[in-house]
């Protein structure tokens, strides 16, 4: 490791005060750092993730979408799992286009509003979720292998700063 971070990994601390300089602006150039850094590692996690579930014939959205289905007793409104997963409705509609083509998931009326479907989780799809329980699970655990239960801990706190202060990136 560099002083700046990763070895390697662009920009480094003296580019962000270069370009922060450059601009003249008033703006802590550390601050930049760590959040065009945090950007660039959501990107590298989110490849990595997408290859990871590939594994299972899965993508990360679907897999996500499985596991709160799972999660939340094996059925639930599309509406409810846009909210929940934080995604469009469209984005759901079409995870679940592929996920009941696959036999993962099914459709039916709901009981509690007779206009509406539910998305019910399958046999098939349960199966699914259980075999790659293992490794998925294991493999999450090496991700953060390199952290101790303290930092761990430090981490979730910070992440869940970072990630409430993220709204100021898509802010009018």
């Amino acid at each position: 490791m560099t002083r700046d971070g990763i070895d390697g990994e662009a920009p480094t601390l003296d580019q962000a005060r270069r370009q922060v300089e450059h601009y003249g602006l008033e703006v802590d150039p550390q601050a930049v750092l760590v959040a065009v850094r945090l950007i660039s590692a959501g990107a590298r996690v989110g490849r990595a993730a997408e290859a990871h579930f590939a594994r299972f014939g899965l993508s990360t959205g679907r897999y996500r979408l499985l596991a709160d289905l799972e999660d939340q007793g094996g059925e639930k409104s599309p509406s409810r799992l846009a909210l929940d997963l934080d995604v469009s409705r469209a984005t759901v509609t079409g995870l679940l286009d592929g996920l009941e083509r696959e036999g993962l998931i099914a459709r039916r009326p709901s009981t509690e509003d007779g206009r509406g479907t539910v998305a019910v989780l399958t046999a098939r799809g349960a199966q699914r979720l259980r075999d790659m329980a293992s490794e998925h699970f294991g493999r999450l655990e090496a991700m953060v292998s390199g952290l101790s239960v303290e930092e761990r801990a430090v981490f979730l706190d910070l992440l869940a700063r970072v990630v409430h202060g993220s709204a100021a990136l898509a802010a009018d």
